[in-house]
């Protein structure tokens, strides 16, 4: 590769040229600004924690991803245990028994955020790789074999019973197709979004690195539908209709305390998706962006435009759940949950 390509390439022009890759602080400098006229105006700054008063902090951070699992209906969600640390391999695969899990799982930690600690287990030897690094309690959820996956943002006033779907993000797992003369090494430095993840590729598949993948098989790379992770966020606003918001409604009012967050979800096809058959993984409060914003070549404007209705309309719910009888955090509390997520999402 001549010198003008591997600088064109490298993983800094990439990430440059394209602001989804930007640091957190510069794309949400403008919103701080914003943010703390916003909380001037409720006198606090932990306003955001009463949108979403049936969870912890709102969902911004600190928040049990189990407890919350647990308030939506049992049909809608995939069999999930939590494990209390410390947890030795056999307290693991006494549970794993108990619910009656087979491989491949996923584990993933009960406090976390963009993907952190989520891992495929496949076998009783992943268990223990993850118990060396794992120090507080995690999750383990059954491994959805649906084939589309989706974020779907919903947003509800408490003075009215129904809401509405303000995003839908369609989730690309990495993956690359093979041409029949590329080693899946070749494969994964040819394309960008999987290039960006070469440290972790290249002890995931260590042994298969030097294999060439035959023409038209698709291997995938990651599992997990994390933007962090290398998949790609498309924008499915198409999908927006007034179906797919009652449907929503119907979940959502059976989750109490619950008014604006993001369904990351799995579903066979998209009929299923509106008809409401679906397993929700996870499900995010107010810390949850609408991830659309993310789909390649999207203008960082009109993406900053998304997340600035984003949070007036956090603080416009959380103002009215306040005249109705919740409450805002208090910053000594908003403390403590914080400096509790900052250590459970902390790898030695």
């Amino acid at each position: 590769m001549v010198s003008w390509e591997r600088i064109i390439r490298s993983n800094f022009i990439i990430k440059l040229t394209s602001w989804e890759y930007w640091p957190f602080g510069i794309v949400q400098f403008p919103l701080f600004i914003y943010y703390t006229w916003l909380s001037i105006r409720a006198r606090s700054f932990i306003f955001f924690s009463a949108s979403n008063p049936g969870i912890v902090m709102g969902g911004m951070f600190g928040e049990s991803k189990y407890d919350v699992l647990k308030k939506i209906p049992v049909q809608y969600i995939p069999k999930t245990a939590l494990i209390k640390s410390p947890a030795t391999k056999e307290d693991v695969l006494k549970i794993l028994a108990q619910y009656n899990f087979s491989f491949p799982v996923i584990f993933k930690p009960d406090i976390g955020e963009r993907g952190f600690m989520v891992k495929r287990i496949d076998s009783e030897e992943g268990i223990d790789a993850y118990l060396e690094r794992i120090k507080f309690d995690f999750i383990v959820q059954e491994l959805v074999d649906l084939p589309l996956e989706f974020g779907v943002f919903y947003v509800r006033f408490p003075h009215e019973s129904k809401g509405n779907v303000t995003s839908v993000v369609m989730k690309e797992m990495l993956s690359v197709t093979g041409d029949g003369m590329s080693t899946l090494q070749q494969l994964i430095l040819k394309k960008d979004r999987a290039k960006l993840q070469w440290e972790k590729l290249q002890i995931m598949f260590k042994d298969k690195l030097q294999q060439v993948i035959p023409r038209g098989r698709s291997l995938e790379l990651v599992s997990i539908g994390n933007h962090c992770l290398g998949t790609k966020f498309l924008d499915g606003s198409h999908l927006i209709n007034d179906q797919l918001s009652r449907t929503f409604d119907r979940v959502s009012e059976q989750i109490d305390g619950f008014y604006f967050g993001r369904f990351d979800l799995r579903c066979a096809s998209i009929e299923d998706l509106y008809a409401g058959n679906i397993k929700v993984m996870e499900l995010n409060g107010c810390g949850a962006e609408p991830a659309h914003i993310y789909h390649p070549g999207y203008p960082l404007s009109k993406a900053l435009g998304v997340l600035f209705r984003h949070w007036r309309n956090i603080f416009l719910i959380a103002r009215e759940n306040v005249k109705r009888g919740a409450s805002y955090t208090s910053v000594r509390d908003a403390r403590s949950y914080y400096r509790k997520f900052k250590a459970a999402t902390t790898v030695e």
